[in-house]
């Protein structure tokens, strides 16, 4: 059996620092400290050439347990469905109404925040409910 690899989820978006504290909201993530050799990120961020600067942000689980979350600015906007998505997992073990209500909770905590509301899809015979949102450059996840 391989061993099990370290890996980072890495979004393309137009604002990389925008969408990454976006994230740290939504996942209780935080961002890194910056190198070494600056007091901040700003600083940081000065030091680089123009075209380089807020290409790219991260953000990292303060357990350690999560994959970081890397940022980086690409030229193009979004234009299709993700093919891949994160699920914020806050209704686990729960089920019926207790579930959704928690969903919601959760949802509207991040509309607050900037999502927007793609869809709500209610338990049936085969499935507990989801609520599907959107990020703040449109990337969709859902919450479930």
């Amino acid at each position: 059996m391989p061993k099990v690899q370290h890996f980072q989820v890495t979004f393309d978006c137009a604002e990389p620092e925008r969408v990454a504290r976006f994230w740290c909201e939504v996942l209780g993530y935080v961002v890194p400290p910056p190198p070494e050799e600056f007091a901040s990120w700003d600083e940081y961020t000065g030091s680089l050439p123009p075209e380089q600067r807020d290409a790219a942000f991260a953000c990292v689980d303060p357990t350690g347990v999560g994959p970081r979350l890397y940022f980086q600015r690409v030229p193009e906007g979004k234009i299709v469905k993700n093919r891949v998505h994160l699920d914020v997992r806050v209704g686990a073990g729960l089920v019926g109404d207790e579930r959704l209500a928690t969903l919601e909770a959760e949802a509207a905590r991040l509309i607050a925040l900037g999502a927007t509301h793609v869809l709500t899809q209610r338990a049936d015979e085969e499935n507990e409910s989801c609520i599907t949102l959107q990020d703040i450059e449109g990337n969709e996840f859902c919450v479930d």
